[in-house]
């Protein structure tokens, strides 16, 4: 079976690689912004990108980020987890870690200080997403780690007006739209706006979401001045995780239940208000941006014990009745220059973030089925607690890229990070309100930096073949979950540093294209979940080391259609880890692989979509085998899963039938934090009848 299992990945390899000699994802005139803050052209910038364009998403009727980031190699998005079914969790470089990346939307960290905010997320009115692989120390500094997720908008005044209605299995719906408005003199505006409702195949599971975007853009006498509104309500009915017994999940739960009490919920309400201006000063542009975003979140949850028991009666399950609030605030100002041979940008930023959680804790019997489930106001509670964090990630930062040669670029960075971090944390028996008596703090300042190079072997116009290579060094303090615990202790700060080596190539102007690198990337201190007698916890996990390689093409074989395929082959393992048992002893992980870490990646994605009569979109994922456990003793087989869109459109308007998940797997794909031992399951088929007005 080994043998097997390699003679298919030397296979996908072949195959992958043997298109990426004629495709490309990116012309040579495609942009990144995300690397630097200022724009470079993404065929010669020394770091694994990948340029996502909102047509296209519109084209294959992606509209969350699992559909959206499909073309990336190596990049596994899987929707759920514990912040609720709205979510979705994102993998780069085999870490599957829910805020070892960052997501940045028009420039701002979305989520802030604390933990990338996927569950209010929402792909509407989208001009393009960049991929970046790896961290951004400069840029970014403390927040980012394994890469950066970057969404970008349409400008205010150049969005496409649109108009989506869909309907569907599961009792799913969904209406948005996106229009310029009217200007006002020199105020040029936009809006984008919409409400969905989901169910899962997970018993009682679902949400319902409402957002809205405005923005606003003007020239003034001091430069061009811009303001965004972002109003976010999301209401979530959560599922439960399978827990795992032995080498497997047990069949002792059925595939769809859930145990969560019956008013459990995950809602948040989110405002988000951002200011920027961007100024010439002669040759030089100066940008300041500044954001302030506030989320109230209210959390019901239950989760079985790891040797639950089945009566119904006997109490099995923990779980908590919490609200937490949090307030991210964040600025950045910075200067940017350009010349025939030399980029540069310097800057500061200042990322503040406040959070508290009250949390009331208990334990309730249900039946695995969850038949029975109580409601929560009806269990009397046995503990109370409290967290209040607050953090700031201050830092001066410096990039630039020199053209010495006409086919040399090399890339380099320095960031000066100061952070520190303040907590407190409290319990008491019983309801209540508990003190916050146990408080401590952290402070570092380091440097964190990348350089890099990139030589154009050939280079004809818009064609090219370029080498590349960069090294990156970076840290971050470690995560809060706010979970019900009253987690007082501050972890010690994730540090990582790495090195990657690739290719990329774009010929036919643009229209073919492909990348292919190597990365190999140490962390120390990585967070991860455990248990502590019976409650959940995070814990730093000593040495691991991320390495493999992804290969990506895409091509524009008529002006109609588009096919693209991607391979990645991760290694993600524990180098030196330590691990306290149940029975109080210790164990040595050093060489196992991570959780939920599959070895291998691919996927296929083909668009037929011309601009008036039948259309077709076809998305194949491919997830290789992976452990359900950090001793490595519960082996997951490999899936795949296939989405898909039919239909016709006319030169504006469009009517089609799409496919989620058409082979209605329902593996396991993310470990909780919560729940001990427990994994959440792909949700099931969902048929969509969507209708788009597009002029």
């Amino acid at each position: 079976m080994g043998k097997l299992s390699s003679m298919v990945r030397f296979g996908c390899a072949v195959l992958v690689l043997v298109w990426a000699t004629a495709a490309s994802a990116d012309g040579a005139d495609a942009i990144l912004v995300t690397a630097t803050k200022a724009p470079e052209p993404a065929l010669t910038y020394p770091a694994v990108t990948t340029l996502i364009d909102g047509a296209d998403l519109t084209r294959r009727g992606a509209y969350d980020l699992r559909g959206a980031l499909a073309e990336a190699a190596g990049v596994e998005v899987v929707p759920g987890g514990d912040a609720g079914p709205a979510s979705s969790v994102i993998a780069l470089q085999g870490l599957t870690e829910f805020d070892a990346y960052l997501l940045v939307i028009d420039g701002v960290p979305y989520g802030g200080a604390f933990n990338p905010q996927t569950p209010t997320l929402d792909l509407t009115n989208i001009e393009r997403i960049e991929v970046l692989r790896g961290s951004a120390p400069v840029s970014y500094g403390a927040t980012s780690f394994v890469g950066v997720v970057q969404v970008l908008h349409y400008q205010p005044g150049e969005q496409p007006t649109e108009t989506l209605v869909q309907g569907g299995t599961r009792a799913s719906a969904r209406f948005a739209f996106a229009r310029n408005l009217p200007r006002l003199g020199d105020i040029a505006q936009s809006i984008a706006a919409s409400a969905e409702t989901r169910d899962t195949a997970q018993h009682r599971g679902g949400f319902d979401r409402e957002h809205l975007l405005y923005r606003a853009a003007a020239d003034t006498g001091i430069g061009r001045l811009r303001f965004d509104l972002d109003l976010t309500r999301l209401g979530q009915s959560p599922y439960s995780p399978h827990p795992r017994e032995g080498t497997g999940l047990t069949p002792r739960f059925p595939l769809d239940a859930n145990v969560n009490p019956s008013d459990a919920r995950g809602d948040q309400d989110r405002v988000q208000e951002i200011l920027g201006l961007i100024s010439t000063l002669g040759r030089v542009d100066w940008q300041t941006t500044a954001s302030v975003a506030q989320t109230w979140s209210r959390n019901t949850r239950g989760y079985l014990r790891a040797d639950f028991a089945p009566d119904g009666v006997t109490h099995n399950a923990d779980g908590f009745r919490q609200r937490v609030w949090t307030t991210d605030a964040y600025f950045d100002t910075h200067l940017a220059g350009k010349s025939a041979v030399f980029d540069w940008v310097a800057g500061a930023d200042l990322l503040y973030g406040t959070g508290h959680q009250r949390s009331l804790n208990f334990e309730y019997g249900v039946l695995p089925a969850g038949s029975n489930a109580p409601d929560s106001y009806g269990i009397p509670i046995d503990e109370s607690t409290i967290v209040r964090d607050e953090r700031v990630f201050a830092g001066g930062y410096a990039n630039g890229v020199l053209r010495p040669l006409e086919r040399l670029e090399l890339q380099g960075g320095l960031r000066v990070n100061h952070t520190w971090e303040g907590r407190c944390a409290g319990r008491i028996d019983g309801g209540g309100n508990a003190p916050a008596d146990t408080c401590g703090s952290l402070m570092r300042t380091r440097l964190s930096g990348s350089g890099g190079a990139s030589y154009a072997l050939w280079q004809a116009g818009e064609n090219g073949f370029v080498a590349f290579a960069d090294y990156r060094d970076t840290f971050k303090p470690a995560a809060i979950d706010f979970g019900p615990e009253a987690e007082g202790t501050i972890l010690r700060p994730e540090t990582a540093h790495g090195w990657e080596a690739g290719a990329r190539a774009a010929l036919g102007h643009g229209r073919f294209g492909a990348q292919a690198s190597y990365f190999d990337t140490r962390f120390r201190n990585l967070v991860i979940a455990q248990n502590v007698k019976g409650l959940p916890a995070l814990a730093s996990a000593g040495a691991e080391r991320f390495r493999g390689f992804e290969i990506e093409g895409r091509a524009t074989l008529t002006v109609d259609f588009t096919l693209s395929a991607s391979y990645a082959h991760h290694i993600a393992r524990f180098t030196d880890y330590v691990q306290v048992t149940a029975d109080g002893g210790t164990e040595q992980l050093g060489g196992h692989r991570l959780v939920l870490s599959p070895e291998d990646l691919a996927s296929l994605v083909a668009t037929y979509a011309p601009p008036s009569g039948p259309q077709a979109s076809a998305t194949l994922r491919y997830a290789g085998a992976r452990y359900l456990d950090k001793q490595n003793t519960a082996l997951a087989g490999a899936y795949a899963t296939v989405d898909g869109r039919i239909g016709w459109r006319s030169r504006s308007w469009g009517m089609f039938v799409d496919v989620d998940n058409l082979t209605d797997a329902r593996d396991p794909v993310i470990a909780s934090e919560l729940g001990d031992q427990q994994i959440y399951r792909l949700t099931g088929r969902r048929v969509l009848l969507t209708i788009e007005r597009r002029l």
